[in-house]
C-alpha cells in the first residue's frame, strides 16, 4: 500500500487474492480508519517501503521515532520488570504506555502484527493508573500499568472483534473473562493483533492483511495468534494474549524465537472469546495462554489467572492450586524424553541441530544425576494428525464457508487446505460425532500407554517441522497439533540456533512419506536464512505444574532467559 493522508504504508512482500467489489470498498474503509489514528510523526519514511530489508527486527530501535529511554523502556524489561519499577515510582504507567504504543505502531507498518492500535485510549488508562498510585500509595493490582496485547478475536469494552472473516466483525460492549481479570489487576490495553482467516491456519492472513516474520519477512510469522508473535518478537508488548487448539500459541512464539504457554484445556479462562460455539470443541477443546519474552512472565500472568479463581465464574474450568516453578519433581534424575522426528516428518536442518544442542546439553557429564535423557517416540502421529483434520470441522466447514461468502471475502489457499480433509464428508449428524470422540478417547488411552512404556516426566520435541515457514505454505501441524489431541500442556522456549545460510539436509536422509518428501521440497525452495529457532517441552495432561517444576530445573542449562 502507498502511503498518503488516508493510508498507512505497510511492508507486504506477498499480495492477497481480492474479493467483490462490495467486500474491498468495506476493508478499505476498516484499513482508512485505521491509518487515521497513526500521527505522521509515528510514520516511517515512505523511501523505506520501496526496498526493505528482509530482518526488520532491530528497526524499531533505530528508526529515529523512539527516544532513548522509549527503547530502553521497551527493551530492557519483561512484565515482571515492568510492573516493578512501576510500583516502585520508577517508570510510570503513562511513559510505559507511550512507549509501547510507538513501538507497536512502528512494528505494525514492519510486520502488519496489528488489527486495531488505540494508543490514546492506553495512555488515558494510565494516567488514571498513575493517579490512583500517587493518590493511594499502592497499585491496583500487580499488572499495575503493565502494557498487553490481546488477539483480535478476544472482545475488549470499547473495540472489534471478529471469528476470523470481515463479516463476523462486531463492536463489543465488554471484555470477555480473561480480558476484565487482567482490567481489575491493571493491565493496560492498546492494542489488538492479526489473526488468519477462520483463526485456523498456522499463517496470520486475513482482511487486514498478511503478517510478516520480524526476522526474514519472507517468512511467516505463525498462526493463528501471529501478529502476537510478530508484535512480541519486535519488543512492542511484553505479554500477549494468545489461544491454541492446534498450534496456534505456540508455532507463532516458535516462529518468532519467543515464550509461548499452552496449558491444559479448562484450566485458564475462556468465556466470551469467540462471538459464537465453536464446534471443533465438540472433539478437540482450545485454550488460551501467555506469550512472553521470559519464563518467569509465562509464570507471572498463569499465577495470576489461577490465583484470581476463575472458577468462581466459570464452571467449566478446573479449580488446580498453582505452583508452577516452585514445584517439586518428584522423580530424580528428571526423565526427559527427546523427539528426534515423530514418525510422520523429519525437521528440516537447523531444528535438527537445534533438538542435538538440547540432547548434548541435557547428557553432559556434569549433569549426571539432575537428568536422564532417552530417545522418545510419539505414538502414532500420523493416524493422529489424519483424526485432527477431521475433528477440527465436524459441519465440514459449512459455518465458516458461509461466512466468509457473507462477506464476498475471497476464501485464501490455507482455508481450503484446512477444510480439504473434513469437507467431503460435510456435517455430520450426532453419531458421527459421537464416534469420532469415541475414537479420540481410544487415542489417548493408547497415548497414555505409550508414554507409560517409555517411561519419561516430560518430553523436548520440535515446535514445527522446520523453522517459520514461507508465505502460504504452513501444511505441517503435526508437532503441534498432536498435543491438542491429547491435551498435553507445552511451552516453546528459544535456544541460540538460527537458521543459516547453505544448510543442507543430512545425506542419509530417507523421506517417511510423501509428506515429508514435501517438507524437504519447501526447504530447498526458500531461504530461511536468520529464522529462530525453539523446541517445545511437554507434560501430561493437567501436570502443567510439573511442566514448569521441570522448566526450573532445565533453566541454567538450556540458557533459558
Amino acid at each position: 500500500m502507498g502511503g498518503g493522508p488516508q493510508k498507512l504504508a505497510i511492508v507486504q512482500p506477498k499480495g492477497l487474492p481480492e474479493g467483490t467489489q462490495e467486500y474491498e470498498k468495506k476493508r478499505s474503509s476498516i484499513l482508512e480508519a485505521f491509518a487515521a489514528k497513526v500521527p505522521n510523526e509515528l510514520r516511517l519514511p515512505a523511501t523505506f517501503f520501496s526496498s526493505p530489508p528482509s530482518n526488520v527486527s532491530a528497526i524499531p530501535a533505530t528508526c529515529g521515532l523512539l527516544t532513548s529511554k522509549e527503547v530502553r523502556i521497551t527493551e530492557n524489561y519483561d512484565a515482571t520488570g515492568l510492573a516493578e519499577a512501576i510500583a516502585h515510582k520508577k517508570l510510570t504507567a503513562v511513559e510505559v504506555a507511550t512507549a509501547f504504543s510507538k513501538r507497536a505502531i512502528i512494528a505494525h507498518q514492519l510486520t502488519c502484527c496489528l488489527t486495531q492500535w488505540f494508543m490514546d485510549e492506553a495512555i488515558k488508562q494510565a494516567e488514571e493508573l498513575d493517579d490512583y498510585l500517587e493518590k493511594n500509595g499502592k497499585t491496583i493490582g500487580p499488572l499495575h500499568g503493565v502494557p498487553v496485547s490481546i488477539k483480535e478475536h478476544m472482545p475488549i469494552a470499547g473495540t472489534y472483534s471478529s471469528g476470523g472473516c470481515i463479516a463476523s466483525t462486531a463492536l463489543d460492549d465488554k471484555d470477555c473473562h480473561m480480558v476484565a481479570l487482567l482490567r481489575s489487576m491493571g493491565a493496560v490495553f492498546y492494542c489488538k493483533t492479526n489473526q488468519p482467516q477462520a483463526i485456523m491456519h498456522l499463517e496470520s492472513t486475513s482482511h487486514y492483511g498478511r503478517t510478516l516474520n520480524p526476522f526474514n519477512i519472507h517468512l511467516s510469522s505463525g498462526g493463528s495468534s501471529g501478529g502476537e508473535g510478530a508484535l512480541v518478537g519486535m519488543k512492542g508488548s511484553v505479554m500477549g494474549v494468545g489461544s491454541d487448539i492446534g498450534g496456534s500459541i505456540r508455532c507463532p512464539s516458535a516462529f518468532c524465537g519467543i515464550y509461548g504457554f499452552k496449558p491444559t484445556s479448562c484450566i485458564l479462562p475462556m468465556n466470551d472469546m469467540i462471538s459464537h460455539p465453536f464446534s471443533a470443541e465438540l472433539n478437540i477443546l482450545g485454550c488460551p495462554g501467555p506469550m512472553c519474552r521470559s519464563l518467569r512472565d509465562l509464570e507471572l500472568f498463569t499465577k495470576l489467572m489461577i490465583d484470581s479463581k476463575p472458577w468462581l465464574e466459570d464452571p467449566k474450568l478446573i479449580p488446580i492450586p498453582w505452583t508452577g516453578l516452585q514445584t517439586s519433581i518428584a522423580s530424580k534424575p528428571l526423565r526427559i524424553g527427546i523427539v528426534d522426528h515423530d514418525g510422520f516428518i523429519i525437521p528440516q536442518p537447523p531444528v535438527r541441530r537445534a533438538i542435538a544442542w538440547a540432547k548434548q546439553r541435557l547428557s553432559d557429564p556434569a549433569n549426571t544425576g539432575a537428568f536422564e535423557v532417552r530417545t522418545f517416540n510419539p505414538y502414532k502421529t500420523r493416524e493422529a494428525i489424519s483424526y485432527t483434520r477431521r475433528m477440527y470441522w465436524p459441519d465440514g466447514g459449512a459455518v465458516v464457508k458461509d461466512a466468509i461468502a457473507s462477506g464476498g471475502e475471497p476464501t485464501l489457499s490455507l482455508t481450503e487446505w484446512g477444510l480439504s480433509d473434513a469437507e467431503k464428508y460435510g456435517m455430520l449428524n450426532a453419531e458421527d460425532v459421537n464416534q469420532l470422540v469415541g475414537e479420540r478417547d481410544q487415542f489417548r488411552i493408547d497415548f497414555v500407554k505409550s508414554w507409560a512404556a517409555q517411561n519419561v516426566d516430560v518430553v523436548i520435541a520440535p515446535a514445527f517441522v522446520g523453522p517459520a515457514c514461507a508465505h502460504d505454505t504452513a501444511f505441517y501441524w503435526s508437532y503441534t497439533a498432536l498435543w491438542n489431541l491429547v491435551d498435553y500442556p507445552g511451552v516453546v522456549f528459544p535456544t541460540p540456533i538460527k537458521a543459516e545460510k547453505g544448510e543442507k539436509y543430512a545425506e542419509d536422509y530417507k523421506p517417511l512419506g510423501k509428506e515429508c518428501a514435501h517438507v524437504r521440497e519447501l526447504w530447498e525452495q526458500t531461504n530461511f536464512e536468520g529464522a529462530p529457532i525453539d523446541l517445545q517441552i511437554v507434560a501430561r495432561r493437567y501436570h502443567d505444574n510439573e511442566l514448569f517444576g521441570a522448566l526450573a530445573l532445565l533453566k541454567d542449562v538450556l540458557e533459558l532467559p
